[in-house]
C-alpha cells in the first residue's frame, strides 16, 4: 500500500513505523524506509546512505527495488570531500544528470553523536510540495531512529560486524606511515576496549608501537600475556584472561608473527564467543595492512637513501676541495650504510695509500691493496668485490687471507675510476655482509665519488697554478670546458665509425662547450679546389635559417696553417667566399674564428666559429680552447675517414667476386641482394649463377669461414670451383662431392665452406643440394613456405663424401629462396631473427616480384637488428612467371 503524502503527517509517519515494526533487522528495515521515503515525495529514487567507519557515505538501502536508476547507485561509496553543497553525494548526482532530473534533495540523518548520513531523493519531473518534503523528513528522521536502535548490536551481531568492516577498510590502504596507530584505535573504538595495545615484534623482544587509553599498572601484565600469545602454537593465539579487575584480549599479528594486539575490556563489557572470531579476522586484515605499511616504510627508506647518497656527492663537491670530498663521503658513507669502518685510498704513481678514513684499525691497507689487486685483473669486470672470510673464491684467497690478519669479518671494494684511469679504491668494513641492493648503491657512490676526486684534484691543481699565474679560476673552467668537449668527441666516435656522425658530433660539441652561436665544418671537394660545408649547426633555432644561409656555402681553399685564427672584419674580407659575407656582423661587433683541422700532414677539414652577440665575444681563451678540442677532432675525422676508405675499399673487392649481372632465363625472375655487415673486413659469402646448355639454370650461394684477405680468396677458391665443375658436374650430389674433393685439398685446416646448389630447369623442376648450409626457403603462390632440406657435411672438412639432392617443382608464381647465415642469426641484443620470421617476411611478401622479395628480406633484418648488421648477408630468389 503506497504512503499517500498528501495525508496529515502523523498518519505518513504511523504507515512508515508500522512497515519498519516488521522488519527484524537493520538492513531490512533501511530498505523499507527507502520504499516509504519514494512512495511518500513520488521520487523516482530514493537512496538512504550511512557512514562507514572509513567515513565514507555507503548507500545501504536504494528504492525502487529492481529498477535501473537505483541498480545504478546500489552499493556506490562517497568520501565526504565528493558531497556537494546541496548535500548530494557524487554517484547519485551523476546519476540524476543522465537521467536529465530536475530535482536531487539530501536530507541529513543524524541522531545519537554518530556521524551524519542522508537520505537523497531524485525525481525526473517536477518538485517537492510542503507535504512531500514533510513526508521525506519524517522518513530521514525515522532513519536516524532506527539506525540508532537497531545498530547498537549490528544488524543483530554485535560490535563484530562493524569490526569486519573497519578491518576491511583498514586493509585496503590508508596511510602507511600511521597504520600501527590506526589499528590500535580502530579496534579500540568499535570493539568498546577501555584501552588498547599494539606491539611490534623485533627479534626474540616485543616493542610498544601505539597504544591507545593505556592504563598505569596495564602495560607489565599485557606485555606478559603477549609474550604468552607469541609462544604459543598454532597460527593464531585469542585469549581472554583477566588482569587488574579487567578482562585482555590477545591476538598474535601474522605468523612469522609481526605484531601482538591487544584489547583491554571492563569487567562489565567482556567479548563473547561470537566477538572473538570477527577480533581474529580484524587482525587478518590488520597484519596485511601493517605488513604493507612496512614494504611501503622500506621502500621510501631505499628512496631516501638513494636521495641522501646524491646529496654526499653535491656535499662533497661543493668545494672543491680534496680533503673536504674525502672526509665527507667517509662520513656520510658510514652513516647511510651504518658501517663503522670506511676508508678512501687513492693511488699515486702506482702505490696505493689511505687518503681518507674512519675507524680504520691495524691491518686495513693489506686487505685495501689486496682487493684492488683483484679488482683490476680477474674480477675487473665487477663494479663492487664484495668478500667475506667465510667465502671460497678462489681468486679472493689474498682478500680473505688479509681479513682475518686483520680481524674483519667482511669488506666491500669499490675502484675509483676516472677517465679510464683507475685512482683509488673505496672500501667499506661491515660486521655482515651487505645486501645486493646495498652493494649496487655503493658502487653507484663510487662512481660518482672517483669524478668527484678527480674533478677536487684537477681544481687544487688548478687552484695551485692559478695563485702563481693569477688566474686560477679561469684556468679551470677552461680545463673542464676541454675535458667536456673531448670526452663528447671521443665518446661520439667510440659510438660510431661514421664519417658524418663524428662530423655533427664535433660540430655540435664546439658549439654547445665553446657557448658560441654556429658552427660549420667544411671538407674538400673531390678536386680539392674548394672546402665544401658539410655540416653546420645552429644552437638558436630562430635564428637557423638566416645564419645557414650564409654558412652553407663553400669557401676557397685556405692556405695550409695549424694555427687558429681570429677573423676580423678586413681578415675575413680576404679570406674571401662564405667568410666574405661576415663582414657586416663582424663590423658590428660579432666574432669569428677559423681553424684549420690537419693531421700534421694534410689539411683534413675547415672549421668556422661564429658569435653574434658583441657582449660574449670569441676571446684568445675560447680560440685556445677550441684549438685543443679541433686536434682532438682532427684524429677522430681522420680515423672516421680512413674506415670509410677501406670499408668502400673492401666491399668493392666483395663486389667484384659477386656477378655483375643476374641471369636473363626465360620464364625466371632473378633477384640479389648482397649485404656487408658493420666491419671493414671483407666478408665470405658468395654466390653465381650458371646457364647450363640444355636451358637450365645452375645456381649457388656459399659462406667461406672467417673474413680479410683468406676470406677473398677462399671466395674467390668457391667461385673458381663453381664456374669449373657445373658444366661437367651439373647434378647438384654429383657437383658437390667432386667440390669437395677440389676444396679439402685446397683450403686451410680448421676453414670450411657452406654451400647450396641448385638446378632450375624451363618447366620449373628444381633439383637441390646442400653442404652444411641453412635450408633454402620454398614459398609456394599461396603464400605457404616449406623448408628444402638437403643437408650435408661442409665442404672442406674431409673427403670423399656423398650429398643427397633434394626434388621439387617450383609452380607457376612459387619462388625458391637461398640465404647465408647472417639472415637468420641477425641479433637484437640475445634475440636471432631465426627462420619462423624469415619464414613469416616471405609467406607476407609472396606476391612481390623476386628483387623486392630478396630486398624485403634484408630489411627486415636490418629493422630487426635495430640498423646495423653483425655479418654478411646474401639472398638469392628464383621466382617462376605465373
Amino acid at each position: 500500500m503506497a504512503v499517500d503524502a498528501r495525508r496529515a503527517p502523523f498518519e505518513t509517519l504511523l504507515e512508515v513505523a508500522s512497515r519498519v515494526a516488521a522488519e527484524t533487522d537493520l538492513r531490512s528495515a533501511l530498505q523499507a524506509l527507502a520504499s516509504c521515503a519514494a512512495e511518500a515525495a513520488g521520487a523516482d529514487l530514493a537512496v538512504v546512505r550511512l557512514p562507514d567507519p572509513t567515513g565514507d557515505l555507503v548507500a545501504r538501502a536504494v528504492a525502487p527495488v529492481g529498477s535501473a536508476f537505483a541498480a545504478e547507485v546500489a552499493g556506490s561509496r562517497a568520501a565526504p570531500s565528493t558531497v556537494g553543497p546541496d548535500g548530494v553525494t557524487e554517484p547519485t548526482r551523476r546519476a540524476a544528470e543522465r537521467a536529465r532530473a530536475t530535482l536531487t534533495v539530501a536530507l541529513p540523518i543524524v541522531g545519537g553523536g554518530r556521524p551524519p548520513g542522508c537520505l537523497e531523493l531524485v525525481r525526473v519531473g517536477g518538485e517537492l510540495d510542503a507535504d512531500e518534503l514533510a513526508a521525506a523528513q519524517f522518513v530521514a528522521a525515522e532513519v536516524a531512529l532506527v539506525v540508532r536502535a537497531l545498530a547498537e548490536d549490528g544488524d543483530g551481531r554485535g560490535w563484530s560486524h562493524r569490526l569486519e568492516l573497519a578491518g576491511e577498510a583498514l586493509a585496503a590502504g590508508g596511510d602507511a606511515a600511521r597504520a600501527w596507530l590506526s589499528a590500535v584505535r580502530v579496534v579500540t573504538e568499535i570493539a568498546g576496549g577501555r584501552s588498547g595495545l599494539l606491539w611490534r615484534v623485533t627479534g626474540a623482544d616485543l616493542e610498544l608501537a601505539a597504544a591507545e587509553g593505556l592504563v598505569e599498572g596495564e602495560l607489565d601484565v599485557a606485555r606478559e600475556l603477549a609474550y604468552e600469545a607469541l609462544a604459543a602454537p598454532g597460527a593464531l593465539d585469542l585469549t581472554a584472561r583477566p588482569a587488574l579487575g579487567a578482562a585482555i584480549s590477545t591476538v598474535v599479528l601474522g605468523r612469522p608473527p609481526i605484531g601482538v594486539l591487544q584489547l583491554v575490556h571492563a569487567e562489565d563489557a567482556v567479548p563473547t564467543a561470537t566477538d572473538l572470531p570477527a577480533l581474529a579476522a580484524f587482525a587478518a586484515r590488520a597484519t596485511h595492512a601493517l605488513r604493507a605499511a612496512g614494504r611501503a616504510d622500506d621502500l621510501s627508506s631505499e628512496l631516501d637513501r638513494t636521495r641522501a647518497l646524491v646529496e654526499v656527492v653535491g656535499e662533497a663537491i661543493s668545494r672543491l676541495s680534496l680533503a673536504h670530498t674525502l672526509d665527507t663521503a667517509v662520513e656520510r658513507i658510514a652513516e647511510l650504510f651504518r658501517i663503522g669502518e670506511v676508508g678512501v685510498y687513492l693511488r699515486d704513481e702506482g702505490l696505493l695509500t689511505a687518503a681518507a678514513g674512519r675507524g680504520l684499525a691495524d691491518g686495513h691497507e693489506a686487505v685495501a691493496r689486496e682487493l684492488l689487486a683483484v679488482a683490476l685483473g680477474p674480477l675487473r669486470a665487477r663494479t663492487a668485490v664484495a668478500v667475506d672470510v667465510g667465502s671460497d673464491e678462489p681468486v679472493l684467497a689474498g682478500v680473505r687471507t688479509a681479513l682475518a690478519n686483520a680481524g674483519r669479518p667482511a669488506a666491500v671494494g669499490v675502484p675509483l675510476h676516472a677517465h679510464e684511469e683507475t685512482i683509488g679504491l673505496l672500501v667499506a668494513y661491515p660486521s655482515r655482509r651487505l645486501s645486493e641492493g646495498d652493494e649496487t648503491l655503493l658502487a653507484s657512490l663510487g662512481a660518482q665519488l672517483a669524478v668527484a676526486v678527480q674533478n677536487a684534484r684537477l681544481h687544487e691543481q688548478a687552484t695551485q697554478l692559478g695563485d702563481a699565474l693569477g688566474g686560477a679560476l679561469a684556468s679551470e673552467r677552461q680545463s673542464a670546458r676541454q675535458l667536456r668537449a673531448l670526452y663528447e668527441i671521443s665518446r661520439s666516435f667510440a659510438q660510431s665509425l661514421s664519417l658524418e656522425t663524428t662530423l655533427e658530433a664535433v660540430t655540435k660539441t664546439i658549439v654547445d662547450v665553446l657557448d658560441v652561436d654556429a658552427a660549420v665544418m667544411r671538407l674538400p671537394d673531390e678536386r680539392g679546389d674548394a672546402f665544401v660545408p658539410r655540416v653546420v649547426h645552429v644552437a638558436d633555432s630562430r635564428l637557423a635559417a638566416a645564419v645557414r644561409a650564409i654558412l652553407e656555402r663553400p669557401q676557397p681553399s685556405p692556405p695550409r696553417t695549424s694555427a687558429p685564427a681570429m677573423l676580423d672584419a678586413a681578415a675575413a674580407a680576404r679570406v674571401g667566399g662564405a667568410h666574405a659575407l661576415l663582414v657586416p656582423f663582424l663590423e658590428k661587433g660579432s666574432t669569428a674564428a677559423l681553424l684549420p683541422i690537419t693531421n700534421g700532414s694534410e689539411l683534413l677539414a675547415q672549421l668556422t666559429i661564429l658569435s653574434l652577440d658583441p657582449a660574449a665575444p670569441i676571446d684568445d681563451e675560447t680560440l685556445d680552447t677550441a684549438g685543443t678540442i679541433a686536434r682532438q677532432a682532427a684524429l677522430a675525422i681522420d680515423n672516421a675517414r680512413l674506415y670509410q676508405q677501406q670499408k668502400a675499399f673492401a666491399e668493392t673487392m666483395q663486389q667484384s667476386l659477386l656477378p655483375r649481372e643476374r641471369p636473363d632465363v626465360p620464364g625466371l625472375d632473378v633477384g640479389t641482394v648482397y649485404e656487408s655487415a658493420a666491419q671493414v673486413d671483407v666478408g665470405g659469402d658468395v654466390f653465381d649463377f650458371l646457364e647450363l646448355g640444355d636451358g637450365r639454370l645452375a645456381v649457388v650461394l656459399g659462406d667461406v669461414t672467417g673474413h680479410g684477405i683468406d676470406a677473398t680468396a677462399d671466395m674467390a677458391m668457391a667461385k673458381f670451383v663453381f664456374r669449373s665443375l657445373a658444366r661437367e658436374h651439373s647434378e647438384p650430389s654429383a657437383f658437390l662431392a667432386h667440390a669437395n674433393d677440389v676444396v679439402v685439398g685446397e683450403i686451410a685446416v680448421g676453414k670450411f665452406i657452406t654451400m647450396a646448389y641448385l638446378l632450375v630447369g624451363p618447366g620449373g623442376d628444381l633439383l637441390c643440394a646442400g653442404a652444411g648450409h641453412p635450408a633454402p626457403r620454398l614459398v609456394r603462390p599461396d603464400g605457404a613456405v616449406e623448408s628444402l632440406e638437403c643437408g650435408g657435411l661442409a665442404l672442406g672438412i674431409d673427403a670423399p663424401q656423398t650429398y643427397e639432392q633434394v626434388h621439387a617443382h617450383l609452380e607457376p608464381g612459387a619462388a625458391v629462396v637461398l640465404y647465408t647465415d647472417g639472415v637468420i642469426e641477425a641479433r637484437r641484443e640475445r634475440e636471432l631473427f631465426g627462420t619462423e620470421r624469415l619464414d613469416a617476411v616471405l609467406a607476407e611478401g609472396h606476391t612481390l616480384s623476386a628483387q623486392a622479395l630478396a630486398d624485403a628480406v634484408v630489411a627486415a633484418c636490418r629493422g630487426f637488428s635495430g640498423g646495423d648488421l653483425g655479418d654478411d648477408c646474401a639472398i638469392v630468389v628464383i621466382k617462376r612467371a605465373a
